[in-house]
């Protein structure tokens, strides 16, 4: 059983910037796909969107909403997985959640149909 704790939202202004962390407990597997995703005000938890994923390998992909501003890394030996939020907009304030799920035919895919685990999240607001 893998859990995961996310830490690091809170409330800026727009423009500004917050790092999200994620801590994975219980011995996850090295080829789990890491990513996060988010649930905006008034969205159901079933809806939520995938925001950015990382494979083991260290490549990465991104929701195009959150491209150019936003940069997922882990850190492999400690379990720890990254979201770097720069240039925050008030579209961007939401739960976000960090999920962990094994390779689809291969690759790691951000969807939610393939998550094994997820965290709690951490919530973001961002004003204008």
């Amino acid at each position: 059983q893998v859990q995961l704790m996310e830490s690091g939202g809170g409330s800026v202004q727009a423009g500004g910037s917050l790092r999200l962390s994620c801590v994975a407990s219980g011995s996850p597997s090295e080829g789990y796909c890491m990513s996060w995703f988010r649930t905006a005000p008034g969205m159901e938890r079933r809806e939520r969107e995938g925001v950015a994923i990382i494979d083991n390998d260290g490549k990465t992909n991104y929701a195009d909403s959150v491209k150019g501003r936003f940069t997922i890394t882990r850190e492999k030996a400690k379990n720890i997985l990254y979201l770097q939020m720069n240039s925050l907009k008030p579209e961007d304030s939401a739960m976000y959640v960090c999920a962990a799920g094994l390779p689809y035919g291969g690759v790691c895919r951000l969807s939610r149909d393939v998550i094994d685990y997820w965290g709690k999240g951490t919530l973001v607001n961002i004003s204008s």
